[in-house]
């Protein structure tokens, strides 16, 4: 393994470039290019199973999960020594937050203009116009 520079964070690489150990803290740096606030990036476990490779730090099992709910299978320490993602997850981890990011904005801003629409449809003056048409 050797040190590389991901996304600005230093992690440990297999040297033929097959993946990456992220420390809980590294992975936990990479989500927050999109989101500083922990609950908003959702449950990032909620069951596992056995996988086929060993933590470098413990030698003990990794066990594999869907990330996040995502289609995105990582394995990680059970001893929470970190995270095995191979070649190029990091950049999907980096794309799912992103767009879970952008997908919230949006819920947000669709509630917002509902929101607006009802006050305005609430509002005297129209009610007034639509019961002004319906006697007209």
């Amino acid at each position: 393994m050797t040190d590389q520079i991901r996304h600005g964070i230093s992690v440990q690489s297999c040297s033929n470039d097959h993946g990456m150990w992220f420390t809980m803290s590294e992975l936990d740096q990479l989500e927050n290019e999109a989101f500083s606030d922990e609950e908003e990036k959702g449950s990032l476990m909620i069951s596992s199973t056995p996988a086929k490779y060993s933590c470098p730090v413990c030698n003990s099992s990794l066990r594999k999960f869907d990330y996040r709910m995502y289609d995105l299978v990582l394995e990680y320490c059970e001893n929470k020594h970190g995270f095995w993602l191979e070649a190029g997850e990091d950049d999907r981890i980096l794309e799912l937050m992103k767009q879970r990011k952008r997908d919230e904005q949006r819920k947000f801003n669709a509630e917002a203009n509902w929101q607006s629409t009802i006050k305005h449809l609430q509002s005297h003056s129209l009610f007034m116009k639509l019961k002004d048409l319906m006697r007209g």
